[in-house]
């Protein structure tokens, strides 16, 4: 089999499409066939050594993946060869940037009929991130004012969906015209142009002077102080991200007045101290295969093309979720 690597840290060029050895599961464990596998900024963070941790080079990129179960381990009674699968780990174990990969049964979960393997294969990370955020830390209700950073990123444009379904008005920040007008296109009901206008300024005036009931940071460093000033009392700021990859300068008197509550939330820490993922996706998935929920798919590069689906996520310009897949 076959599987991109990072041997390296350093830029896109860095990924090598090298041939490995296949997999064997062992016990409680299911071997996939890969046929397609998300890209996420937090693979282009580990390939360029700025990720805040990951596995030890050389090792394979990707976090959640999808396609259909070859081998099934003694002990998994669950899952069946021929089954579609969603799975998902953290960086580089397996890493889902490979032809086939090796998972624990409890990292892996049936693909319903009529959901995409490449819609499935987007919403371990994303979908999930945003979802917990959201529903879980920040409890978002109907009525509520929900700001959304790069709104139309994977995460965002999953978080503004997931707001609308719990009745909540959204104010989405992109950084285009064409990024406005597709958010809205999702459902959001405002949108602003971080390049263009005063987000603190705007939401107040959306919101008749209260702020925002919740704020999702995605980017991190200016974002995240402007997101305090925007939400009002008892208002909620969830900051999941840093692609800033810049320091935050805040001023305690922008939130402690308001009572405001901020939560850190990171899905790899999660997992690893006991968090099961599984009734949350298993929402998800129903929510896309009865209609609730779209997955946008930006772009679809091949394996081999991992390299060209870095450089395009990094250029900025994409709009939902950027995907590999196998032949």
């Amino acid at each position: 089999m076959h599987a991109v690597q990072v041997r390296e840290f350093g830029s896109a060029d860095r990924l090598a499409w090298v041939e490995v050895s296949d997999p064997t599961p062992g016990p409680g464990e299911i071997g996939v066939q890969v046929a397609a596998a998300a890209v996420n900024r937090a693979d282009l963070l580990f390939r360029s050594g700025r990720y805040h941790s990951g596995p030890a080079l050389p090792a394979v990129p990707g976090s959640e993946g999808a396609g259909t179960v070859v081998a099934v381990g003694a002990g998994v009674d669950d899952l069946a060869v021929g089954d579609r699968v969603v799975a998902w780990g953290p960086l580089g174990a397996p890493g889902f940037y490979r032809e086939l990969a090796v998972v624990s049964a409890r990292r892996a979960l049936p693909v319903p009929d009529g959901v995409s393997l490449s819609a499935a294969a987007a919403l371990p990370v994303a979908w999930l991130s945003a979802w917990y955020c959201l529903r879980r830390l920040a409890a978002v209700r109907a009525g509520d004012s929900v700001l959304i950073y790069a709104a139309a990123s994977g995460v965002g444009s999953a978080a503004v969906q997931i707001a609308k379904d719990a009745g909540a008005s959204v104010i989405a920040v992109v950084g285009s015209a064409e990024k406005r007008a597709w958010v809205r296109e999702l459902g959001a009901d405002h949108a602003l142009d971080r390049h263009e206008h005063d987000v603190v300024r705007e939401t107040n005036r959306i919101t008749d002077g209260r702020g925002a009931a919740v704020a999702l940071d995605l980017v991190g460093g200016d974002s995240f102080a402007e997101s305090l000033k925007a939400v009002g009392r008892a208002g909620r700021v969830v900051a999941m991200a840093n692609v800033a990859l810049a320091p935050s300068t805040i001023d305690t008197r922008d939130f402690y007045p308001k009572n405001v509550s901020i939560h850190g939330f990171q899905i790899t820490d999660l997992m690893q101290h006991g968090w099961d993922p599984r009734p949350d996706l298993r929402e998800l998935l129903a929510g896309v295969a009865a209609g609730r929920f779209t997955v946008p798919i930006d772009a679809t590069f091949s394996l081999e093309q991992a390299g060209q689906a870095h450089r395009h996520l990094e250029s900025r310009d994409t709009r939902g979720k950027v995907i590999l897949t196998s032949a």
